[in-house]
């Protein structure tokens, strides 16, 4: 009995052609020796990897009960670094404006402008926090200082990509009705722009803000301030406990930068 396509003198359908079959099984092929190359080369210990579960149990036993003896000093530098977060996303969030205006295509002033925005966002966003860190720590000397830098330099490119994406996605008959009237820059901007992406503004403001309360946690362990001085501190003097009671309380810190997230998300957007 023949089939259908058979009958009809057609080929079975097929979704790749051979070429385009040829072409992806080079590339899964390509894939898998670059993942087995990079196995062979990064020169991993096994036998520290076996022994990890159990250098992880003895770890925990150490570390239990937690010892609250310096809470109080723990909370202080907590709110601390609360502090850091959110001073920095404050000032990531109005020098990243400027930079989104150069850096979307739709109200740069030149191609020249338009290159220099592109490049600032790309700079912050290539450089890790840590690093960023390591680096005003040097100019700045260890504190709080070199950490809002830090993080304030680091979230100006994330928001400002963000926002200049948003600038470029905008409705344009509003800000072309506005032109045609011969509003000025200025209020094409406040009253075209400035309400169409005011969404994202806030979105990613706040999403910014719980970002950075996390990486703030661990600026302190290069000397940039905040509760990860005090685990720094525990970890190199083997004090357990009391860096079981700091994770702790970096854990219930997150917790509750997501709670207060969620509630801004809720009543803003």
């Amino acid at each position: 009995m023949t089939s259908i396509s058979e009958q009809f003198g057609r080929e079975d359908w097929s979704r790749f052609s051979s070429k385009q079959k040829m072409q992806r099984f080079a590339v899964f092929a390509v894939c898998a020796l670059a993942i087995a190359w990079s196995f062979g080369s990064i020169e991993v210990i096994w036998a520290w990897v076996w022994d990890a579960p159990g250098q992880m149990g003895d770890l925990f036993k150490r570390m239990y009960p937690p010892d609250p003896t310096n809470l109080g000093n723990i909370l202080r530098v907590l709110w601390e670094t609360v502090n850091i977060a959110t001073f920095a996303t404050a000032f990531a969030v109005l020098m990243s404006l400027p930079v989104a205006y150069l850096a979307a295509q739709n109200t740069t002033p030149n191609r020249a402008t338009l290159w220099l925005g592109r490049l600032i966002l790309v700079t912050s966003r290539s450089v890790n926090t840590i690093i960023w860190a390591l680096l005003f720590v040097a100019i700045f000397g260890p504190g709080v200082v070199a950490g809002i830098v830090a993080i304030m330099f680091r979230s100006i490119g994330f928001i400002g990509k963000l926002l200049g994406e948003a600038i470029e996605e905008i409705d344009k008959r509003p800000v072309e009705a506005l032109e045609a009237t011969g509003a000025s820059r200025f209020k094409v901007i406040a009253y075209a722009i400035v309400p169409q992406v005011m969404p994202t503004f806030w979105a990613v403001s706040i999403l910014r803000w719980d970002i950075n309360l996390r990486e703030s946690t661990v600026l302190g362990l290069v000397g940039a301030g905040g509760i990860g001085l005090i685990l720094q501190g525990a970890i190199d003097t083997f004090n357990w406990p009391e860096a079981a009671t700091v994770l702790l309380a970096i854990l219930g810190l997150v917790i509750l930068g997501e709670i207060v997230s969620a509630f801004l998300r809720r009543r803003i957007l």
